[in-house]
């Protein structure tokens, strides 16, 4: 039997289930869960989207911080898998303790609509708050809308708090944030966010793979290769790349100059190769 739903959709009930108090704090807690996903996780592919769904709800996860409310139709089709897929993944966040669904219902109809994904602190961040602490099994039972209406008082004079010093702390905030742009594929990005924090740094490599991949005929803009080609030799390169660093190879004119050359040799060879073309056409 399903249990019943408390907790209406609306801009307080997300501001009430949000559990930090900036965006760098959130940065860094997903940076950790990161690292744990990498150690416990043994599966390269499970990695990498772990941790391209746990990207993607940080990313929308800045108005009320922490908390997303994106639907598993939507996550699935930027992430390019399966609802099944986005299902199991949440399925498994959620055991590795890193993230909280809560059932929402719409104000105007009281039917459910997307759950809201709440992106959980780190531990020892966790056991100084007693209402967390409280929380240990269900949130959704808990979360209850006079629970809600009880803690309105306290989160506006949090945000007066947070607002009268925006210049500073804002500020500062998104200039330590690492969102790296919606252009960049999850799965290129999270193999070089491997070696490189800086998103701009992530967006540069992204950038060769773009300029390399040249216009083969003008009258339709067409280039040498398709979306999915490019994310494979994109991949491809930068894993050459990191051998050659790893192996000390000295880059005189810089590491996205030697990046360029080996993307270059690359699309070279795989635009003669009839079986890569035919394949990820």
């Amino acid at each position: 039997m399903k249990k019943c739903i408390d907790v209406i959709a609306n801009e307080e009930a997300y501001n009430n289930l949000s559990t930090f108090t900036d965006i760098e704090e959130l940065n860094k807690t997903v940076r950790v869960y990161r690292d744990t996903i990498r150690t416990d996780i043994k599966r390269a592919d499970v990695q990498s989207r772990l941790i391209a769904l746990l990207e993607l709800l940080k990313r929308h996860s800045c108005k009320q911080i922490g908390v997303s409310y994106m639907c598993k139709n939507t996550i699935a089709a930027k992430l390019e898998i399966s609802y099944k897929t986005v299902q199991r993944l949440m399925k498994k966040l959620v055991e590795l303790g890193m993230i909280l669904q809560v059932p929402m219902k719409r104000k105007k109809d009281m039917m459910q609509t997307a759950n809201a994904i709440i992106i959980q602190p780190l531990k020892d961040e966790m056991s100084d708050k007693a209402p967390v602490k409280e929380s240990k099994k269900c949130p959704s039972i808990k979360t209850t809308t006079s629970f809600l209406k009880q803690n309105i008082k306290n989160n506006k004079r949090k945000a007066i708090a947070h607002f009268s010093h925006v210049d500073n702390s804002l500020e500062n905030s998104l200039k330590h944030a690492n969102f790296v742009a919606h252009w960049v594929p999850g799965v290129f990005s999270n193999l070089v966010g491997s070696f490189y924090e800086k998103a701009e740094t992530i967006q540069e490599f992204w950038k060769v793979i773009k300029q390399c991949n040249r216009v083969v005929d003008y009258s339709t803009n067409k280039r040498a290769f398709t979306g999915k080609q490019e994310i494979e030799i994109g991949t491809r390169a930068f894993k050459e790349f990191a051998m050659k660093v790893k192996n000390g190879v000295k880059m005189h004119k810089g590491k996205f100059a030697y990046f360029n050359g080996i993307v270059n040799k690359l699309m070279n060879d795989f635009y003669f190769d009839a079986d890569f073309m035919d394949n990820l056409n």
